[in-house]
């Protein structure tokens, strides 16, 4: 696991990425992934300094949680990237071909992986890859 299980860790890994892009800094290759997927998302920035580190957000809040989302994404990008499951990439080059943006094809597919992860959360199993795929190609 590349982040650990506390959450303040995880969250702080984000927020120090997004301060060494603005500061211009030297980043990790991981580093620089997280920055880039903030980049994307300006709406967040401001979570990424002060007391919204400590923030819960829960469902009912009305608020998306802002580290989920960018999770997702860089969940997204790494499934992409090694076509795990397999057929994954091709899915993603075409959503992306088709809505002229991959960062668009990245919001509509990680509707697909939160519903995929929730349904193995809540049942105790891993995820339904077979399922997770019928989804994507049905975007």
């Amino acid at each position: 696991m590349i982040f650990g299980q506390d959450r303040h860790e995880l969250r702080k890994m984000y927020a120090d990425a997004w301060q060494k892009q603005v500061a211009g800094q030297p980043m990790s290759p991981l580093e620089s992934l997280i920055a880039a997927v903030i980049a994307q998302h300006p709406e967040y920035h401001e979570a990424l300094t002060g007391d919204d580190l400590e923030k819960d957000y829960t469902p009912g809040g009305g608020r998306t949680n802002p580290f989920l989302h960018m999770g997702l994404h860089l969940g997204i990008r790494e499934q992409v990237a090694i076509n795990r499951p397999p057929g994954i990439a091709k899915i993603y080059d075409t959503l992306a071909a088709r809505n002229g943006d991959p960062h668009a094809a990245e919001h509509l597919m990680i509707e697909c992986l939160a519903e995929t992860l929730w349904e193995a959360q809540s049942t105790n199993r891993a995820p339904d890859e077979a399922l997770y795929l019928e989804r994507l190609r049905r975007l």
